[in-house]
């Protein structure tokens, strides 16, 4: 066999071995599912956010900015690990009331939360050939394009247009193929799609 010929050769088994993975990949056109808004999004307190919590009239129980731990609990004075993560500043504030009405009289409590970390169950997360992968806290009316400017765009080696948006729904899993490519790169706003809390965005590398 010449050198030429097994070059060929090589090429070829390479185009099919290339042509195999990216069918197995192969996923439906973007789903209507996928078009749609989401639903009303409330935020929910997560491990890592800042909270500042002012008891109205009562300076010295009020703990200014606190760090909710690990654990999605925090303590204050009057108030021990208390569990903050996955409910909205509105109930914590009211949980709060409760613990500190056996100590002060009908106490008002206002929960402001900074930072915006959220539950890692709501976070946007995107992988693969992005400049910089990362989870995102999700924002109300988020779209590709959002995720993609928080990430940094497209690496040189990323094969946008066969990107995969997979999104949790009753235990499983669906998937779309998304164009990042014509969104980004060409500016075809007809690409961009909502992200919904929980959505993961995998960019595979280009073979080519």
């Amino acid at each position: 066999m010449t050198r030429t010929h097994a070059l060929h050769r090589g090429r070829y088994w390479l185009a099919a071995l290339a042509g195999l993975v990216l069918a197995g990949c192969e996923t439906v056109p973007v789903d209507p599912a996928f078009r749609e808004e989401p639903q009303a999004y409330e935020y929910k307190i997560g491990p890592g956010d800042s909270l500042n919590i002012f008891v109205w009239r009562n300076p010295e129980v009020s703990p200014g900015a606190i760090i909710v731990r690990p654990d999605g609990k925090f303590s204050t004075p009057l108030v021990e690990d208390l569990v903050a993560a996955g409910k909205t500043p509105t109930q914590l504030a009211r949980e709060v009331e409760q613990v500190l009405s056996q100590y002060i009289k009908e106490p008002l409590v206002t929960v402001m939360p900074g930072g915006f970390v959220g539950l890692y169950s709501e976070q946007v997360r995107v992988v693969g050939e992005a400049t910089e992968p990362q989870a995102l806290p999700y924002r109300t009316g988020m779209t590709l394009l959002d995720v993609m400017i928080a990430v940094g765009g497209l690496t040189e080696f990323a094969d946008g247009n066969k990107a995969v948006l997979s999104r949790p729904a009753d235990g499983k899993w669906l998937k779309t193929v998304v164009r990042l490519d014509d969104l980004v790169r060409d500016g075809d706003i007809e690409a961009n799609l909502p992200v919904q809390p929980g959505d993961v965005l995998l960019i595979p590398e280009s073979w080519f």
